[in-house]
C-alpha cells in the first residue's frame, strides 16, 4: 500500500476505537454478513463492500447457512462466495422454501420452491476506509441471475401466473463507513421484476416489467465485534392484480431488526426478527413475520 493512504488509515483508525483491524488488514466486520441471495452486505440487501476480509492482492471466500422461520413458512438459504482484491465478488447460492399447508388454497399443499442464484458486485468508486472522512461512498455494481424450481408442479404455478421461471436483478450500491461514531449505511438501488425475490417467478400475466426498488441497511457497532441495525427492502408488487384476483398474492416490503456478533474475522453469527408482509395465500392469510439466523465462515 503507498505511504500516503497507510498513513491515512492509521489515522482513522485511531480517531475510531469502535473497530478492529483484522491480520489482513481489513477492519472486523467491514466484510459485512451474507445476504439470502449470497452476496456480501446485510442479510436482506447487498452492499458495496466486498464480501470476506480479503484487501488488495487478495483472495477470500466465504460459505454460510442461514435459517428463517415465521408462522407459516420456513426457508433454508446456503452459499459460497469469491472475493479478489477488495474489488470483486462472485457469489453462489441456494434457496429452498418450504410452504407447507399453506398454498393449498392455490391446490399447490407441499410445495417446497428452491432458487438458484449466481451473483456478481464490482466495486467501481470510493474505499469506505480511506474515504471515512468525506461524503464519497464506496459505489459498487452488482448482478444476481436466479433461475426458480417447483418440481412437477413448476408449469402449473408459473404458467398460471402468466411468470417466467429465471431472471436477472441489476442494481448499484452505495455504501458510508463513518469510523468516529462506528455507523454504517447502506443504499442499494435494485433494477428487477422478482416476484417475492424470484419464488414466485419473474413477471406477470398483465406485462409487468423491472422497476426500480430501493433497499436500506443502517448498522450501529456497539462494541468492536457486535453490530446492532435494520434493513429495508422494497418489493415490486407484480402479482397482486393476477390471474387469482386483485390482492390474492399482494407483495409486501420486507424488514428486519439484526444483531451481528463477529468474534473474529472467520466466523459471523446474525441473528434478527424479519417481517416479510404477506407472502401466498395461506390457510390464514397474516403477515408474515419470525426469527432469523445466519452463520458465515470466511477465510
Amino acid at each position: 500500500m503507498p505511504r500516503p493512504a497507510a498513513l491515512l488509515l492509521s489515522a482513522a483508525l485511531a480517531a475510531a476505537p469502535a473497530f478492529a483491524q483484522t491480520a489482513g488488514g481489513k477492519l472486523l466486520l467491514t466484510g459485512g454478513v451474507s445476504s439470502i441471495d449470497g452476496a456480501g452486505g446485510g442479510g436482506l440487501t447487498p452492499w458495496a463492500l466486498t464480501g470476506s476480509y480479503a484487501t488488495a492482492g487478495e483472495v477470500g471466500a466465504t460459505a454460510f447457512v442461514t435459517h428463517a422461520r415465521t408462522q407459516d413458512y420456513g426457508l433454508w438459504t446456503y452459499g459460497v462466495a469469491l472475493a479478489w482484491n477488495d474489488r470483486a465478488e462472485v457469489s453462489l447460492a441456494r434457496q429452498d422454501f418450504d410452504t407447507g399447508h399453506n398454498l393449498a388454497p392455490l391446490g399447490l399443499a407441499g410445495l417446497h420452491l428452491k432458487q438458484d442464484f449466481l451473483g456478481g458486485k464490482l466495486r467501481v468508486a470510493g474505499d469506505a476506509i480511506l474515504d471515512s472522512d468525506t461524503l464519497m461512498p464506496q459505489i459498487a455494481v452488482g448482478l444476481e441471475a436466479k433461475r426458480t424450481q417447483a418440481g412437477t408442479l413448476g408449469p402449473t404455478l408459473y404458467g398460471a401466473l402468466g411468470a417466467r421461471h429465471s431472471g436477472t436483478d441489476v442494481y448499484v450500491s452505495a455504501t458510508k463507513l463513518f469510523l468516529a461514531p462506528g455507523v454504517l449505511v447502506n443504499l442499494t438501488l435494485r433494477s428487477t421484476d422478482a416476484n417475492q425475490n424470484g419464488l414466485l417467478g419473474f413477471g406477470g400475466a398483465h406485462g409487468q416489467g423491472r422497476r426500480l426498488q430501493p433497499e436500506l441497511s443502517i448498522a450501529k457497532l456497539l462494541r468492536r465485534d457486535l453490530a446492532v441495525g435494520l434493513e429495508f427492502r422494497a418489493k415490486p408488487d407484480n402479482l397482486n392484480a393476477s390471474v387469482l384476483g386483485t390482492g390474492a398474492l399482494k407483495e409486501d416490503d420486507w424488514k428486519d431488526v439484526f444483531l451481528a456478533w463477529t468474534p473474529s474475522k472467520h466466523l459471523s453469527l446474525t441473528a434478527a426478527w424479519v417481517d416479510l408482509g404477506r407472502i401466498a395465500p395461506a390457510v390464514q392469510p397474516r403477515r408474515q413475520t419470525g426469527a432469523y439466523l445466519s452463520a458465515q465462515i470466511a477465510l
